[in-house]
């Protein structure tokens, strides 16, 4: 009897341990429910560096503005994925052409990525400011620096000559700042705003000014998508060789006399009036007038028109996987 009695005992200890396992089991099965991720993917932050190079110089990343800047900025071209990659993909076929001719005006490599965020590598973009171009000038400033802009004609559209125009701009910048980072923030808010808060604030780094948002953003971006486009693969981007847009063979056509009618121009040389368009952007109209001044007119490779066989020029080796 007193044997049942511990038995009977026992398994009333064992029920209450159950009862209570299992009460706070299913709590905690309840909480693990609510935590259970309804989404398809997660987002991760991208890291920030302590430091980043540019145009030669180290730049330091880890003040709380400067820090938080960039993380912005990488997080934003980070995470617009199909926009940046499109950008990638464009710099195939653009950055073989903006490179050289940096070069040639002592301008550092790093500013073709002022090009990336000033158009995303659009010929065509035209900003609300009616800014035009792959550098995005302003009608008055870009005939200060040499570009035509005509009824029929708007250089800034053309890749070669408006990039030859931004050298001039920054090679005149850096005669006055003396810092390549000073004269990128320049080029957005104008060397004059600049210049007057550098001597209001008696603040040195243009990093540590108090600017409006635009401008404040604006070296940040620069900084990001260099750091993307030289480590595409950490920061989310997979491409390969075939990916890319390549560069298209273009005969050069010497033009100095009017075209009434480009459409007809265009036939001449077996292509579309589009193909004409695209590869000379800076054609405004459906006529070329001279005006007595010389054009070359980009006629694109026919056979190169076409994706028959996959792309295999990489302009930088750093895009693509193997």
């Amino acid at each position: 009897m007193k044997m049942f009695r511990v038995i009977v005992s026992f398994l009333g200890v064992c029920v209450c341990c159950l009862t209570v396992y299992m009460f706070f089991g299913y709590k905690d099965s309840v909480a693990v429910e609510d935590e259970t991720p309804v989404v398809a993917s997660f987002t991760v932050s991208p890291e920030v560096p302590s430091f980043i190079r540019f145009c030669g110089k180290e730049i330091d990343l880890t003040r709380y503005n400067v820090h938080e800047g960039m993380d912005r900025e990488l997080s934003s071209f980070a995470y617009l994925h199909s926009s940046t990659m499109l950008l990638i993909k464009r710099a195939n076929r653009y950055f073989p052409v903006i490179e050289p001719i940096l070069k040639a005006n002592g301008i550092p490599d790093d500013f073709k990525y002022l090009a990336v965020i000033e158009s995303l590598l659009d010929p065509r973009a035209t900003s609300p400011a009616r800014a035009a171009g792959m550098w995005q000038f302003l009608e008055s400033t870009g005939k200060q620096y040499g570009l035509r802009v005509t009824a029929t004609v708007d250089e800034r559209r053309h890749v070669a000559k408006s990039t030859e125009a931004a050298c001039k701009y920054l090679n005149e910048a850096y005669g006055k700042y003396g810092d390549w980072l000073t004269v990128a923030s320049s080029y957005n808010a104008g060397m004059g705003r600049i210049s007057g808060q550098i001597e209001k604030q008696q603040e040195t780094s243009v990093l540590n000014l108090y600017l409006v948002e635009e401008t404040t953003r604006y070296p940040y971006r620069m900084l990001a998508i260099k750091l993307i486009f030289e480590h595409p693969y950490k920061y989310g981007f997979i491409l390969k060789p075939e990916n890319l847009y390549r560069p298209i063979h273009c005969q050069e056509i010497m033009v100095d006399r009017d075209i009434p009618d480009l459409v007809d121009f265009a036939r001449q040389y077996d292509i579309t009036y589009r193909d004409l368009k695209d590869f000379n952007p800076w054609l405004k109209d459906t006529k070329l007038v001279t005006g007595g001044g010389k054009y070359e007119v980009l006629i694109p490779d026919k056979n190169a028109l076409y994706y028959h066989s996959p792309n295999s020029y990489v302009h930088d080796k750093r895009w693509v996987v193997d």
